[in-house]
C-alpha cells in the first residue's frame, strides 16, 4: 500500500500529524460524549458499530464506553491467571470474556467481575495446532490465526493461493479435528503494491504512522515494507525496517513538528495518549492517506499472514477498510494507539502491533 506521502511542510504554519499537514487549529472539534474520543472518531466508530452489529446509536456509544474499562479488566485478569487462561476477548456488547478450561480458573475470573467461558481446547493444544501449520512451507495468500470466540485456530485460504501448495496445509489442519477451522476468502493477501507502482521518494507514498521520540530526536513509526523500500521521504530518511517477519520501520522526522495526534483527513485530529495491545471484539478505527478514517472491529490477533513477499507474524486482523497507499497508517481506539497498517486480504485488514514496534526501537509516543 505504498504511494508517496503528499504533504508538504511549511515551518511555523502547520503541524505534521501522521502523514498529512493540517492547520494547527484543527484539533478544536465539537466536544465528544465518550472520554478519549474526538468527535469525528466517535461518530465514525458509532456508525461502524451500527452497520456491523445492528445496534442503535445509544447502544453503540455504550459499547465504546464499556470497552475502555473492559480492555483494562482483560489485561489485569489475564496477567493474574497466566497459563490458566486460554485467551480473552470482548463480546458484542463490549464486555470482557476470558476463556478457561477449568472451573477453578473460572471462579477466579468471576470473582474479578469478568465473565468466564469454559472451553474445550487449552492454550497449549491450540498453540500445538498452530505451530504444526506454521512448520510447513509457507503458502502465499494464506493466513493462520486464533479465534477466541470459537476456541479454534483458523486457517484462512485466499482464492489466489496455489491449490497444490495448500493441499499439505489442509491435510495437516484435518489432523487436528475441530481445533482448526478452515475459512476460504476471495482474492489473496498483499501489502498492496498495485499495478507496478514505483517505490521512490518522489513517486510513491505510504501513510505516516505514529510520531515518537528518543533522546530528543523525533521519529515516525511506520510499516517496515515502506521504510525498507524507500530510503528518503519528504519528512526525513528511513532509518529502520523489519519486513517480512515483522512489519515495522522507523523514519527520522526532520520537519520540526511531531504532535501526538492522528490526522482524520478532514482537518481534525485524534489525540493519542498511550499504546496498548488489541483484543478480539474491540471497536477500532484506522487513519490512512487513501481511505482516510475508517472504523470496524478486531477480528483476530496474533495472525500470521503469508504475503507473496514473505510471512509476517503476530498481526491484528480487523474489518476496517484499507487500500493502496494506507500502509503505515495508524490503528487506534480513541486515544489509545494499537497498530500500524500492514496489508489486506479477504475483506479484512492487517496491522503490526504498535507496542512491539515501540519496544523494538526503544521509542516513546509523543
Amino acid at each position: 500500500m505504498k504511494k508517496l506521502m503528499k504533504s508538504t511542510v511549511a515551518a511555523g504554519a502547520c503541524a505534521l500529524v501522521f502523514g498529512v499537514v493540517v492547520p494547527s487549529t484543527a484539533s478544536a472539534v465539537t466536544e465528544p460524549r465518550i472520554e478519549g474520543y474526538s468527535a469525528n472518531v466517535q461518530n465514525e466508530a458509532v456508525s461502524a458499530l451500527i452497520a456491523e452489529r445492528g445496534v442503535t446509536q445509544a447502544e453503540a456509544e455504550t459499547i465504546l464506553r464499556t470497552q475502555q474499562h473492559s480492555v483494562q479488566a482483560l489485561d489485569t485478569v489475564l496477567a493474574q491467571l497466566g497459563e490458566r487462561a486460554v485467551d480473552g476477548y470482548l463480546d458484542a456488547s463490549g464486555q470482557p470474556v476470558v476463556n478457561v478450561v477449568s472451573e477453578a480458573a473460572a471462579a477466579v475470573v468471576e470473582r474479578a467481575g469478568v465473565t468466564a467461558k469454559v472451553v474445550e481446547h487449552t492454550a497449549a493444544e491450540l498453540e500445538a495446532a498452530r505451530a504444526a501449520l506454521e512448520s510447513l512451507p509457507s503458502v502465499a495468500d494464506t493466513a493462520i490465526g486464533t479465534d477466541p470466540t470459537t476456541n479454534q485456530v483458523v486457517l484462512t485460504i485466499g482464492a489466489e493461493a496455489d491449490d497444490a501448495e495448500v493441499a499439505e496445509l489442509l491435510a495437516e489442519a484435518e489432523r487436528f479435528g475441530d481445533r482448526v477451522r478452515v475459512d476460504r476468502v476471495a482474492g489473496g493477501f498483499d501489502v498492496a503494491i498495485y499495478g507496478g507502482e514505483a517505490i521512490t521518494g518522489g513517486g510513491s507514498r505510504c501513510s505516516a504512522g505514529f510520531n515518537v521520540n528518543s533522546g530528543g530526536q523525533n521519529y515516525i513509526v511506520d510499516a517496515g515494507h515502506c521504510t525498507g523500500a524507500v530510503s528518503q521521504w519528504n519528512v526525513g530518511p528511513s532509518v529502520g525496517a523489519s519486513f517480512p517477519g515483522d512489519d515495522y520501520g522507523l523514519i527520522r522526522n526532520d520537519t520540526g513538528s511531531a504532535p501526538g495526534a492522528v490526522s482524520l483527513y478532514d482537518g481534525t485530529v485524534q489525540q493519542i495518549n498511550s499504546a496498548s495491545n488489541a483484543y478480539v471484539g474491540q471497536s477500532i478505527c484506522k487513519s490512512g492517506s487513501t481511505t482516510g478514517l475508517t472504523c470496524g472491529t478486531v477480528q483476530a490477533i496474533n495472525v500470521t499472514v503469508n504475503y507473496p513477499q514473505g510471512a509476517v507474524h503476530e498481526l491484528v486482523q480487523t474489518s476496517a477498510s484499507v487500500n493502496s497507499g494506507d500502509s503505515g497508517g495508524a490503528l487506534f481506539a480513541g486515544s489509545v494507539g494499537l497498530g500500524i497498517t500492514s496489508g489486506m486480504g479477504g475483506g479484512s485488514s492487517y496491522f503490526q502491533p504498535l507496542t512491539e514496534a515501540l519496544s523494538a526501537y526503544g521509542v516513546s509516543l509523543n
